[in-house]
């Protein structure tokens, strides 16, 4: 096809998205497309079009024109993806690429009074939090748990994880989606377990509108009703949980954008009245691998949480996420998302204007470090005395059973525990959902030392006992900042390395998954592979198997971009 040709076929296709979904939203001009075509970590390529439809059956009607345009399709939810995995990355496609934002689409409808809520592909875990809260209940993750903004959708996807032990990874069985099948032909699938209809139009109008019928009995999952009982078995030598644990890929769950999905109808939980907080510090690992074990293997009731966060992931968010740390405890989750926005807004600015696109960060720096201390006396007393921090939230019976446990375990020749007042407790976890932005905000302050971050999530195997990090000398010599924390509990870690410059990133990090390979983890844990990762071969398997042609998010997992695999 001559480049005049493929212009006119762009012409033609974008006339119909705007059909579909109106002028205004069918974007093309790079600054309006590129808060949706760079990551919020990793990831950027060019895109036809952004096209935002306002319904899911207009979202179907985009779906069936991008394909049979021949493009490829990205569906982009929240765009909070730590990997890459929901924008473009880079110009080595064989098609062009359509973006669909879904985030226009963000209706929650609850089932059987809130034991079961069905969601639409632009619902964020903070609003379906919000939706529930009334009901004494709460979704798969809370604020903390997950990224802020993120979408609930995104997170069965990806099989993502979270810090809430008794819940495991984000999954069900029961969905709507649509999948590209082997002839090109686009279908429907329903399996919600909800009886809808046969025509897709109706059935898409129907649950949007929450047009729902009884569910009927079935045996299908929406949670991963095992965990509690996995998590538990601390002498498995394998790890608990992983984005390509076959045990938990099943159509939408863990799909990863290789199917377009509608809705998921998911499990809620019983909150927790009454819980408390544990503050424990230690110089000595061991100390904390005991507790976990005992915990797990011992306790009747199973942790809410267990954080780990090391010193100097402690002291890179004390200085460099203490802007998130003060919007979120000032103005609350809800604006974040628009705050993400008016901040990626900004960068496009600064970015034309040649200014580069760290001025925001610069600024937000300079006006958080104009405010006192934030984090309470007796956290920063157990920073100045202990390396390694532990944060655990108990609920119910389980106060009880860790206040004994604990108390008599410290203080202790390395270590230490005081039980936090809930003011402590709230900042405690709060700080530790700062950690995960604080990497990004020392690179952008600190560009000129920094070649750039490598960011890793892993999940250790249960029984490991060493699962404090010594790197070797000479790779330890390329790294600036270190920061280790992540969900103790269930062994799965959080490692962002700050490379020095002149350093090359790329060989760092296939260094670090030799060592991890090694040592039999798994990687990645949550974040799933994006276009960071190299995808298993079970799991480009199984992104093959579910889009025989390649039409929807091509490459994700190092795969191949072009159509039909080839």
């Amino acid at each position: 096809m001559t480049t005049t040709e493929q212009i006119a076929t762009r012409a033609a296709l974008l006339d119909r998205l705007a059909g579909i979904v109106g002028a205004g939203n069918v974007l093309t001009a790079p600054r309006t497309t590129r808060r949706f075509t760079r990551g919020f970590r990793y990831g950027s390529g060019p895109v036809a079009a952004v096209v935002r439809p306002g319904s899911l059956v207009e979202l179907w009607r985009v779906l069936n024109a991008a394909v049979a345009a021949g493009r490829a399709v990205i569906l982009q939810a929240a765009n909070t993806g730590l990997t890459g995995g929901s924008t473009p990355w880079g110009e080595d496609y064989d098609r062009e690429i359509v973006l669909v934002s879904v985030m226009r689409l963000r209706g929650i409808h609850l089932l059987g009074g809130g034991e079961q809520v069905v969601c639409l592909p632009g619902a964020t875990l903070d609003a379906l939090e919000k939706s529930l809260r009334p009901l004494g209940r709460e979704p798969h993750s809370v604020i903390g748990s997950s990224c802020i903004g993120a979408s609930v959708l995104g997170g069965i996807c990806n099989n993502s994880g979270g810090a809430l032990i008794r819940r495991g990874p984000a999954y069900t069985e029961m969905t709507l989606y649509a999948e590209v099948r082997a002839d090109g032909s686009v279908a429907l699938v329903n399996h919600l377990g909800l009886d809808l209809g046969d025509d897709p139009e109706e059935i898409l109008a129907r649950v949007e509108a929450g047009d729902l019928p009884p569910p009927a009995p079935t045996d299908a999952w929406a949670s991963d009703r095992e965990y509690a009982s996995h998590v538990r078995e601390v002498d498995a030598p394998t790890p608990a949980r992983f984005n390509a644990d076959p045990r938990r890929l099943h159509e939408s769950a863990g799909c990863a954008g290789k199917l377009a999905v509608f809705a998921v109808r998911l499990d809620t939980f019983q909150a927790e009245k009454d819980t408390a907080v544990f503050y424990i510090g230690t110089n000595d690992p061991a100390e904390l691998t005991e507790i976990r074990r005992h915990i797990l293997s011992q306790f009747d009731s199973l942790p809410i949480a267990g954080e780990y966060i090391h010193r100097e992931a402690y002291d890179v968010a004390a200085k460099y996420g203490k802007d998130t740390f003060l919007f979120i405890r000032k103005a609350g989750t809800d604006r974040m998302p628009a705050l993400f926005n008016a901040k990626a807004r900004m960068d496009a600015l600064t970015e034309r204007l040649w200014l580069g696109t760290t001025l925001s960060d610069r600024l937000a720096q300079a006006v958080a470090g104009l405010f006192p201390q934030h984090l309470p006396a007796r956290m920063n007393d157990f920073r100045d005395r202990y390396e390694h921090h532990l944060l655990l939230r108990m609920g119910g019976a389980g106060i009880g059973e860790a206040r004994a446990y604990l108390s008599g375990l410290f203080p202790s020749a390395n270590g230490d525990m005081f039980e936090c007042t809930p003011a402590e407790g709230a900042a405690a976890f709060l700080h530790r959902f700062a950690v995960a932005g604080a990497a990004v905000r020392y690179r952008a302050i600190h560009a000129r030392q920094v070649e750039d971050i490598v960011a890793l999530d892993i999940a250790l195997r249960r029984d490991d006992r060493d699962w404090v990090e010594v790197l070797p000398a000479d790779l330890d010599a390329k790294i600036g900042k270190k920061l280790y924390y992540g969900h103790f509990f269930c062994h799965v870690f959080h490692q962002d390395y700050v490379v020095n410059k002149g350093h090359d990133c790329l060989a760092v990090e296939h260094e670090m998954w030799r060592l991890l390979d090694e040592r039999g983890a798994e990687y990645p844990a949550e974040h799933n592979v994006g276009h960071l990762y190299r995808a298993k071969p079970e799991l480009a398997g199984f992104y093959r198997s579910i889009d025989p042609t390649n039409s929807l998010n091509p490459g994700i997992g190092q795969t191949s971009k072009c159509a039909h695999w080839s």
